[in-house]
């Protein structure tokens, strides 16, 4: 939700915000807004440079004695309206995508995997978080209510719910300039606060007007404009002349000012909107405001149950469109384990996939981990269903058909028991799914299998195919995330990742081709979820270094060898010429003739290879985890 331009309005209008010194205190952060917040102000734009963001957002946080609860956006908000606003933003994701073809963070295109690193992150430092199951805002809003605390986000609809305790906008959360002394109680984070007491004393206008304010206004939920209903003030001018938010803002609180009600305010629209439209066209725009104004009335909630005793919302309380939801898999969507779009997926709502940079005259990335998604879309519908995909075609958003495929092994799986099928059964699903056989991960830490299983996949379904200094780079790019894991580090590699982060210009083409190995590590790492982990989840934030990775690409294609960039650590060299020796591969890889058997011995070799590489790091069936404190 949003309503456009009007923190620029609250900003102009000075005497709304107040100067605060933040501390002591619990606060509601809007995850999906904070993780796009740091994202794009982490010095690099790596998901490892993201996650030390990250922590260091929460040390800050805990330093100042501020106890913070962060909720992720859930799968249950969708209407007409929303669903238009969505495929709008998806639209332009793909027009900034091409605008930035090249780079770590492709201008303001958020990577693939950010949103998973953000939930590891979270879990591992131990902060409260959860996934809506209900529309986000709302439960937010709710929960900072109850518990009399503000809430953190940069959604400008927290400047209409009316909480008692306030509202902190990002842009003005001063967290990089904490005021912090050891062992003091008086640390504070310098940040401003708003709320409607402040706002609706400035205008002098009912609180109970915000939510009207916000729907003429307009927002993801209602527009007038769009609608036909032009709005017209006394002195003739309307929306349309007054071009600049401020000035239309300013004119519509001045009318709301001589109401005292919501209703009243309703009554008096139709003057507002002008004449000329029949009753019916009428009648459905005070339909569509009323349900604008509801969006903003604060629910009972299920989050407080869910942080104070852990436990989902009572099925038998749920709404009737989320009565789909097997009851098992509610507490696993609130504790952030199972994506959320497999509620639209369940209401059989379109899906719109993921954007990144791409080449535009080549398929989307997402094309090539449409089989993995179809077993996940079987799993959760049956066999032979079909699923309205939203997607990249050229640089156009489109829609298509994609049809649900159960496999033999999914075949003796049922939704509503899926957590109670057998371990082994679960796992042959997804190697099935994945092309993998369950021999071929023997040697593997368990943390490594599902990477090297995607990756085995992409090798196999990637267009164009992956050549074999693509396939190097990836593999030292899971060494060097190995490496940082076990606080070890070659000074090879950090000179690429310090020239990287200076100069990324290999063309799309790389871009491309590891866009689409993150759309199959992304719909792997989903799938493995609905499977109730089948094999055990990585940490993320170590499998791709966009920064290393591309530069690797360029340095292999110049003839530099993996040998030399791992020449420091002998044992890992030592191991890493398995894939020199066995380079064969790519002559089977290069056949056109696409027969299985071919496929199959070239998946089998790359394990063995990436076995190898990574056994040293790991050893086998222990898995390491960075855990860092905040």
């Amino acid at each position: 939700m949003g309503i456009q331009g009007l923190a620029r309005f609250i900003v102009d209008h000075g005497a709304i915000l107040t100067d605060d010194h933040f501390r002591n205190s619990k606060v509601v952060i809007d995850g999906s807004n904070l993780f796009h917040f740091l994202y794009f102000t982490s010095r690099g734009g790596d998901y490892d440079d993201f996650e030390d963001e990250v922590c260091k957002f929460f040390k800050a946080l805990r330093d100042c004695g501020i106890d913070p609860y962060v909720i992720m956006d859930g799968g249950s908000d969708h209407n007409d309206k929303k669903f238009q606003t969505l495929k709008e933003r998806a639209q332009l994701k793909i027009n900034q995508a091409n605008v930035f073809p090249v780079g770590p963070q492709g201008g303001s295109v958020i990577p693939t995997l950010v949103k998973q690193v953000f939930k590891q992150v979270l879990s591992s430092l131990k902060v409260p978080f959860a996934q809506c199951i209900f529309e986000a805002d709302q439960e937010i809003a709710s929960l900072a209510q109850r518990w009399n605390c503000p809430v953190l986000s940069n959604d400008s609809d927290f400047y209409i719910f009316d909480i008692q305790a306030g509202y902190l906008p990002f842009s003005h959360f001063k967290w990089q300039n904490a005021s912090v002394q050891r062992w003091s109680s008086q640390n504070y984070i310098p940040c401003k606060r708003y709320t409607t007491t402040s706002f609706c004393r400035h205008f002098n206008i009912n609180r109970q007007l915000l939510p009207v304010f916000a729907a003429i206004a307009g927002n993801d939920y209602v527009d007038l404009g769009h609608m036909g209903f032009p709005i017209k003030f006394e002195d003739h001018s309307s929306r349309e002349s007054n071009r600049k938010p401020s000035k239309f803002y300013r004119k519509l609180l001045n009318w709301l000012a001589s109401f005292q009600g919501q209703q009243e305010a309703l009554d008096s629209v139709p003057s507002l909107i002008g004449h000329g439209n029949n009753r019916d066209n009428m009648d459905a725009a005070l339909q569509a405001l009323s349900l604008g104004i509801e969006e903003y009335k604060l629910p009972l909630g299920c989050l407080e149950r869910f942080f104070n005793d852990g436990k989902a919302p009572d099925p038998g309380l749920l709404p009737n469109h989320l009565r789909v939801l097997p009851d098992w898999t509610l507490l696993p969507l609130m504790k952030g384990t199972l994506p959320s779009y497999i509620i639209y997926i369940l209401q059989l709502w379109p899906v719109i996939q993921g954007v990144q940079v791409e080449d535009p005259s080549f398929p989307s990335g997402n094309t090539t981990s449409r089989p993995i998604r179809q077993v996940l879309y079987g799993l959760l519908l049956g066999e032979r269903r079909e699923v309205e995909e939203y997607d990249r075609e050229g640089m156009n958003l489109t829609s298509s058909k994609v049809e649900s495929v159960l496999q033999s092994a999914a075949q003796q799986l049922q939704l509503d028991t899926l957590d109670q099928a057998p371990h082994s059964v679960r796992l042959e699903v997804f190697l099935e799914t994945l092309g993998v056989s369950q021999s071929t991960l023997n040697g593997l830490p368990p943390h490594l299998g599902l990477p090297v299983a995607v990756t085995c996949y992409w090798l196999r379904h990637a267009h164009p195919q992956p050549d074999l200094h693509l396939l190097q780079a990836l593999l030292l790019g899971l060494v060097y995330g190995e490496l940082c894991r076990w606080r070890k580090m070659l000074e090879r590699l950090r000179g690429l990742i310090r020239r990287g982060a200076r100069s990324l210009d290999l063309g799309v083409g790389v871009a491309h081709a590891y866009s689409q190995w993150h759309c199959c590590m992304r719909d792997g790492l989903d799938l493995n979820q609905l499977l109730c982990f089948s094999l055990p989840e990585p940490q993320c934030a170590w499998l791709y270094k966009c920064t290393l990775v591309h530069q690797l690409v360029a340095e292999l294609r110049r003839g530099v060898t993996p040998d030399s960039l791992l020449m420091e650590d002998p044992s890992s060299g030592q191991l890493y010429r398995a894939i020199d020796s066995d380079s064969v591969i790519w002559s089977e890889a290069e056949n056109p003739s696409g027969e299985r058997g071919a496929g199959q011995a070239e998946t089998a070799r790359v394990v063995r290879c990436s076995s190898a590489l990574l056994f040293t790091f790991a050893p086998l069936g222990q898995t390491t985890h960075n855990h860092r404190t905040y």
